[in-house]
């Protein structure tokens, strides 16, 4: 018997960048509205930049850059990579506070900065720190000094660091490695169907973990990526027309976008033509925007993803394969291979029972390393497998709500901080958004708390105002003791700069007045 094995080449995502630039060096790799870049541009620039930073710091260090959602930005990852450090993502117009803490926690090496974008630090401990991007492209390659870094390198460094909100106003750095980004990477090309001639189009930040999948997709399919202009996002006939014209073949989107086509009715107007599949997630899709969509394209491919950014971006998928009714929830599906997700009751203890609620926690090597330099809050959600006292086995303690469906498919419920306690019940405030949106009439809805007056506030997004409607509506939908107290009708609900409706502002604004 003869036994085929798979052999594990991958150890560093730069294994993507030479393989694809040496199948087809002339392929565009990335391109936006003012410019495209070669494979073979983009290995060569990357390796200029990683000569200047290995001349210069030490193996695994870190390094910020001061993006712009274009691909200088990209160029500047894949060169610290070639370093050897781990890059860090920073938006030069986040509030001057957030970035002093986050410098503060990284003490990185280097920021680099592009197209002079880091005048915000001019006056900051940091200020030296700073290398312009447009001097260091011109640096001469130095394969030696490359080669001799990429020696030393293993799976497990750190690729890059993300950082999100934390409780105690400090943000977290969630540290990923190389071996988690192969890990996904690998998963999506045996999953879906993607191939060298796609042209992904990236509408994520590169500073959320979504753009991870548009980067390394594109470097281990080969194939192109166009950074699509922000400002198409709020036009949708516009950002179809553009689509169309650069034959956009896979989105891998926030919900916000599709929810934001469907509302504007842009399909009985023009049609993306190229599309073949389209993955979305940060949020849940209300069923009637995914049927409004699959009533137009029914030949697409849909993809439910889930995931914390702890996990290299997703851990679990669901490919719609047959209709639901507007009040259904889409599953999140099942965990990718080499993934195991497990439902956990308070007690820590496993449950396989369908309809019974439980904690989301994730076991695998697309586990984050933990938060830079915060190993007490690490130790907090990365513990001990608690059915497993044989050896060490980290899991990650998502801090979502999930239960399996009568298909043994899980479903993702809400946020623990999502889950209130109201009028003497327990209420999933995901359960009152789901039934809101499932009305005709609703664009979009979302829910938060008001401990202060213990209320239970709406906001939604509507052609005209329908505070009365919706409480009649809801009587066949919901138990009393669930319905809003408070309707606030928004002709727009505010999105954050990931593409999520932005609950923090609703809350401060309209529960705690404030701007």
């Amino acid at each position: 018997m003869i036994f085929f094995i798979k052999e594990l080449i991958n150890l560093n995502v730069l294994d993507y960048l030479h393989d694809s630039t040496l199948k087809n060096p002339t392929q565009v790799a990335f391109s936006d509205m003012r410019m495209s870049i070669s494979y073979n541009d983009l290995y060569n620039i990357s390796k200029k930049i990683g000569t200047y930073l290995a001349t210069h710091m030490s193996i695994n260090s870190p390094v910020a850059v001061l993006i712009d959602r274009n691909i200088q930005s990209v160029i500047s990852f894949l060169g610290i990579a070639v370093a050897g450090g781990c890059y860090i993502p920073l938006d030069p117009e986040m509030p001057s506070q957030r970035m002093h803490l986050i410098l503060q926690e990284l003490n990185p090496q280097f920021i680099i900065e592009i197209s002079g974008n880091g005048k915000g630090l001019e006056n900051s401990l940091y200020k030296d720190r700073i290398i312009s991007y447009e001097t260091i492209i011109n640096t001469t390659i130095n394969e030696s000094i490359i080669n001799n870094r990429q020696a030393q390198h293993i799976d497990t460094d750190p690729l890059y660091i993300l950082f999100t909100s934390g409780s105690t106003g400090i943000p977290k750095g969630v540290t990923i490695s190389h071996r988690g980004v192969i890990d996904l990477v690998e998963q999506f090309a045996d999953t879906f169907p993607f191939n060298c001639n796609d042209i992904i189009g990236n509408q994520a930040p590169f500073d959320f973990d979504v753009s991870v999948k548009d980067i390394y997709m594109t470097l281990k399919m080969g194939c192109s990526c166009e950074i699509l202009p922000k400002n198409l996002f709020s036009t949708p006939f516009k950002l179809i027309q553009y689509l169309n014209d650069r034959r956009i073949t896979v989105g891998i989107w926030a919900v916000s976008v599709l929810t934001i086509i469907a509302g504007f009715k842009t399909f009985s107007t023009i049609l993306p033509l190229y599309l073949k599949l389209v993955m979305f997630s940060g949020e849940v899709l209300p069923v009637k925007v995914l049927n409004y969509w699959k009533s137009y394209l029914p030949q697409i491919q849909y993809v439910n993803l889930y995931g914390p950014t702890e996990i290299t971006c997703n851990c679990t998928y669901y490919i719609v394969d047959r209709p639901f009714n507007e009040t259904d929830v889409l599953p999140i599906g099942k965990s990718f291979k080499n993934t195991r997700v497990l439902l956990l009751d308070e007690h820590q203890r496993e449950i396989l029972e369908k309809d019974c609620e439980g904690e989301i926690c994730v076991a695998g090597t697309s586990l984050s390393l933990g938060y830079y330099h915060n190993s007490e809050k690490t130790t907090q959600v990365f513990i001990q497998n608690p059915l497993n006292s044989n050896y060490s086995e980290k899991i990650y303690c998502t801090g979502d709500l999930g239960k399996y469906n009568k298909y043994g498919e899980l479903i993702f419920l809400s946020r623990k901080d999502f889950q209130i306690k109201h009028m003497g019940h327990r209420i999933e405030l995901g359960e009152i958004e789901t039934a809101v949106n499932s009305l005709p009439f609703i664009c979009n809805a979302c829910c938060v708390f008001d401990q202060t007056h213990d209320k239970i506030v709406l906001f939604y997004q509507s052609q005209i105002e329908c505070n009365k409607e919706i409480i009649i509506s809801l009587k066949d939908l919901l138990l009393k003791y669930m319905w809003p107290n408070r309707c606030v009708f928004l002709t727009d609900l505010p999105l954050n700069k990931n593409g999520k409706v932005d609950r923090k502002y609703l809350k401060h604004k309209y529960c705690e007045g404030k701007e």
